[in-house]
């Protein structure tokens, strides 16, 4: 899964719906276009301290002890799928009443919906509680989800991706008006009465707090890394090619391996992986006299600029990628018409499991990470949850606790009957056992699954092996393993950040302008220019911002 996706703007008609007022309401004594994504809105910063005040004590609760234990955000890693599981649930968490309306994104065909899914039945019994999931196709999630806040129709249940969230500006507001605050039921001890979300990671459930207030259960991503080059190493390997240990050597394995001809092209989308290589920051970066830098001010992001473009110069990049904001690059890269793109580590075990079976020597890897010019690659992470999910104000303590208790079951870590139910279905209908013991699913858990109860829930991430993919769990431990070290520190981790409006409103016409930059439809030259607006038109006023914020945790 890829940590952020393109999406519709949330403009300041589409908060003031959202929010269901007119534009003479106020809201927690201010007025509602401070909500908005026009000037304005200068942004907040929640400190750290505030923040942890309303966290759920962690306990950890691992089942079973992994074969490769995880450090820090890298998960854990299992190399066999377990013969005995357990229950982790004893008492049934729905209690019989009305049926649990979910929305979700999923990037896949729609599977059956309640009433015509066996999947869907199978797990509802064991919940004593009807979830009648509504998945929306997740590439133009933006576009039904503004429609639903608009309408204030939300369901109970609303998992919403970062990506999205982050598009709103004072979300805090909007959470306050739709969603319930959870606090008082999961702050500190009083998690301990749902367990498996008390064992969801301290570091995502940082980002859950909105206006000082714990507002939706976190879905953790399964690493922090943002990005990897993934290449064909199957294809590779056939060439009797190495992989680059340098940017020259990229650039000269992408010649290598061009061949329009044959309808082959070596890169999709690399830039972001580009910049790490030569060492630039991801957003900011301290500089050493004092005060923020931001990437754009770096000589590596010039470097990484002027390699990327030199690559769509010399006709090395699909031309769909050329053409596009975004090409289908991961069937591309199935197809062979592209060697490497990168994409989110989470791709990796799905696309290299389906591909095997199309194509026995198949084999996904991500390049070893190196650096520019004699120097050190620089690595972009977060802990920031893949998605959230919020519960919707104003159905009473009873049903929020019942679906909290739902949440709960959905979170039930690896080892028990619940993970293997949720994440498989039934055994003999929806997958069958490997000779290892480990699931596969059958054509029918295919079709009627769509992580409807997973993407909702949150869970402890692990790695777990299975017969389609042997060797994952290791290379993609080790590859963490690896780099981890490599990982930029985050300058901002622990602080709620509410960016100002100006800087939200400049961030995507500025990507398309360096978009336009690699793709040679603007010089080079154009570098400066386009750096000179963006600090005109709000990128002075996002520095400031970011600067109080560090100088007001002391830091």
């Amino acid at each position: 899964m890829k940590p952020s996706l393109p999406g519709v703007s949330t403009d300041r008609r589409s908060v003031l719906r959202l929010i269901g007022l007119g534009t003479a309401a106020t809201l927690g004594g201010g007025t509602l276009a401070a909500c908005s994504k026009e000037a304005g809105s200068k942004g907040t910063a929640t400190k750290a301290d505030a923040i942890r005040s309303v966290l759920p004590t962690y306990k950890p609760a691992e089942l079973l002890k992994p074969d490769i234990p995880g450090e820090g955000p890298i998960p854990d890693g299992y190399l066999a799928y377990p013969r005995q599981l357990v229950d982790a649930v004893t008492e049934q968490p729905g209690r019989g009443g009305p049926a649990i309306r979910t929305m979700s994104p999923w990037w896949g065909p729609t599977p059956p919906t309640l009433g015509k899914n066996s999947y869907l039945a199978a797990v509802n019994a064991k919940l004593g509680v009807d979830v009648d999931p509504s998945l929306q196709d997740g590439t133009t999630y933006a576009d039904k989800l503004n429609a639903m806040l608009g309408a204030r129709d939300v369901p109970d249940l609303l998992s919403i991706p970062n990506w999205e969230v982050d598009k709103i500006a004072r979300f805090s507001d909007a959470a306050k008006a739709l969603f319930e605050d959870l606090t008082d039921h999961l702050k500190g001890d009083a998690a301990a009465t749902y367990p498996y979300l008390a064992s969801l990671p301290t570091g995502a459930w940082e980002y859950s707090v909105w206006g000082g207030r714990l507002a939706a259960v976190p879905f953790p991503t399964d690493g922090p890394f943002g990005w990897a080059l993934f290449h064909r190493k199957d294809l590779l390997d056939k060439a009797g090619l190495a992989a680059p240990t340098s940017p020259e050597e990229l650039h000269e394995l992408g010649r290598k391996l061009t061949d329009p001809a044959k309808g082959v092209w070596a890169f999709g989308t690399v830039f972001d992986m580009v910049q790490q290589f030569f060492g630039c920051q991801q957003i900011w970066r301290k500089k050493p006299g004092g005060g923020l830098e931001h990437k754009y001010e770096n000589p590596a992001f010039a470097a990484a600029l002027e390699f990327t473009a030199k690559l769509f110069a010399d006709g090395l990049v699909h031309p769909d990628t050329v053409s596009s904001k975004g090409a289908d690059e991961k069937q591309l890269f199935k197809s062979g018409k592209i060697v490497m793109y990168q994409d989110g580590l989470g791709a990796w075990q799905g696309m290299q499991s389906e591909q095997t079976k199309v194509l026995p020597s198949f084999n996904m890897q991500p390049l070893p990470v190196f650096g520019a010019n004699g120097g050190k690659p620089l690595i972009w992470g977060s802990e920031k949850p893949i998605f959230f999910t919020f519960v919707k104000k104003g159905l009473g303590k009873d049903r929020v606790g019942e679906l909290l208790r739902v949440l709960n079951w959905c979170a039930a870590p690896f080892g028990s009957r619940e993970f293997e139910l949720r994440e498989y279905g039934v055994e003999g209908k929806h997958f069958t056992r490997s000779a290892d013991g480990s699931p596969a699913l059958t054509e029918l858990g295919r079709r009627e699954m769509g992580a409807q109860y997973t993407h909702i829930g949150g869970r402890v991430p692990v790695k777990v092996r299975s017969a389609d993919t042997p060797n994952y769990v290791q290379e993609y431990l080790g590859y963490y393993n690896k780099n981890i070290g490599l990982m930029e520190k985050d300058l901002f981790a622990g602080i709620k950040l509410e960016l100002p409006a100006n800087w939200s409103k400049l961030l995507q016409p500025t990507e398309d302008k360096l978009r336009d930059i690699l793709r040679g439809r603007r010089p080079l030259s154009d570098l400066e220019a386009v750096k000179k607006e963006f600090f005109a038109t709000g990128g002075e006023e996002g520095r400031a911002f970011h600067e109080k914020a560090l100088a007001d945790n002391g830091r």
